[in-house]
């Protein structure tokens, strides 16, 4: 079976067919570093990190490019609120994004290019789209977009320009169409000197759409693979993206993959629930991987429903599956990583592969991944090694695809830094050790005491006929 995507420009799924044999090319709209992040940016990251796996897994060659948008309207009112540079205001949270990223096991991205590194690219892009009479000079400083001129503006999102809706409140003067869009913004009195930059049409500074289009191109080339992103993103941005390289005579993305954002209560996430859903603050309170496999075992199309209760299901279905990693471990060692992730796609269950090539049908595979630990299971009762050791291999091959290996670096002590992970190893098993000890004097109270504190660190004890076993719990 071929790997198949829901694109969104066609509505339906299509076959993949990489533009060069064995590459693939995929851009990501990564963050605009205006604020920390919050599970709405990680649910885009975490959804095509599975695409990035995936393809890997089938084989390809992958380069990614996800963006850091450094400069816009936003950051320079808010850094200016808060009386700070703007550029010391985006790197901040530049570095906050990083984290997150890291803390949720994705990926780094093959590049990671900085809208204000790409001005000379921006400038040769906007030159080539006047040049091809898509784009007028408005006052000193402004060029605009004209979107009457390109005959599929709209194409991507289908829709007819005269069906599409424009504050005209926000109408600039020097404008020609409300729905024309700025492609170089001229300088403000109220503004930095520093977010302004020279032009052939006068000191300024880059549109936002403009910015995707020529950094994509530039790393990916006139035609790419993918261009991924998160489904308010569809229109105006993509659409205008889209437009500009049209405009510029580049084919740009060949197939779109579009992810469905958070919901809160059923309801779109939105400003009102100020910081509550920063991941810096929700990392408080819940293991990185089980907010990582909340946010990325639903369908990358589908809303993920944010609650409390999604967060207990999630980490009641990670301990059963890294339950049976360890118990398989214990009963025939580790299957060393390098296998794991060299396993041929074949030997992968038949189930699995299906599932992940109808469009990433994430809930497809971890009916798979269930049935593997079942089988495992079952050999660890029978205490039968070889299929235990195949059981371990293959699920922990399939949980890798979704970035979510028990025994991978961001999970090992269940999603702590290594060197957390060996002291908290270290401390857990020396005071099972001293409680395995009062048992066997059999001074009950001493061993009440030590699993009551381990309990009260967060850490579950399970007694069983080989010894005691321990994993974090979540709170």
């Amino acid at each position: 079976m071929s790997f198949e995507i829901y694109d969104s420009s066609y509505r339906s799924n299509r076959e993949f067919v990489p533009i060069h044999e064995g590459k693939v090319g995929i851009y990501l709209c990564g963050a605009t570093v205006q604020g920390a992040p919050h599970i709405g940016h990680m649910r885009s990251s975490v959804a095509f990190d599975v695409l990035v796996r995936w393809l890997k897994k089938l084989g390809y060659d992958v380069a990614l490019v996800r963006n850091v948008t450094d400069i816009d309207d936003k950051i320079l009112a808010k850094s200016a609120e808060a009386d700070r540079p703007w550029w010391a205001w985006g790197y901040r949270f530049e570095h906050e994004f990083t984290h997150a990223y890291e803390a949720l096991g994705v990926l780094s991205p093959t590049y990671e290019p900085h809208a204000t590194g790409h001005i000379t690219q921006m400038l040769h892009l906007i030159q080539e789209i006047i040049d091809n009479g898509h784009a007028y000079v408005g006052n000193p400083g402004n060029v605009y977009f004209d979107v009457s001129s390109l005959k599929d503006y709209g194409s991507l999102t289908r829709q007819s320009l005269s069906h599409m809706v424009v504050d005209e409140t926000e109408m600039e003067p020097d404008k020609r169409n409300p729905h024309d869009f700025a492609l170089w913004k001229a300088h403000k009195p109220s503004e930095p000197e520093t977010a302004s930059w020279d032009s052939p049409w006068g000191r300024g500074r880059p549109g936002w759409h403009l910015e995707c289009t020529a950094m994509s191109t530039h790393y990916l080339g006139d035609e790419f693979d993918i261009h991924a992103g998160g489904i308010d993103l569809r229109f105006p941005h993509h659409e205008n993206e889209q437009a500009q390289a049209h405009a510029a005579g580049r084919r740009f993305a060949k197939q779109w993959m579009h992810n469905a954002w958070v919901t809160v209560k059923g309801e779109k996430m939105g400003k009102s629930l100020g910081n509550a859903l920063e991941v810096e603050n929700i990392l408080k309170e819940v293991p990185a991987v089980v907010l990582r496999f909340a946010l990325g075992t639903v369908h990358y199309r589908s809303t993920v429903e944010y609650s409390p209760e999604t967060l207990a299901e999630a980490a009641a279905v990670w301990e059963r599956l890294a339950g049976f990693v360890d118990r398989a471990v214990d009963a025939v060692e580790e299957v060393p990583a390098e296998e794991v992730a060299q396993i041929p796609l074949e030997d992968l269950p038949e189930a699995f592969v299906e599932a992940m090539n109808d469009d990433l049908n994430v809930s497809g595979a971890l009916a798979a991944i269930h049935e593997e630990v079942r089988r495992g299971n079952n050999a660890l009762a029978e205490r039968d090694d070889p299929v235990i050791r195949e059981a371990q291999l293959r699920t922990r091959a399939m949980l890798d695809v979704l970035g979510l290996d028990p025994l991978a670096a961001p999970w090992r002590g269940r999603g702590g830094s290594s060197s957390a992970d060996a002291a908290l190893e270290t401390l857990v098993e020396e005071m099972l050790a001293q409680r395995a000890e009062a048992r066997a004097e059999k001074n009950w109270a001493r061993a009440d005491e030590l699993r009551d504190a381990l309990t009260a660190a967060g850490i579950v004890v399970e007694d069983s006929a080989d010894g005691a076993r321990w994993h974090l719990g979540s709170k």
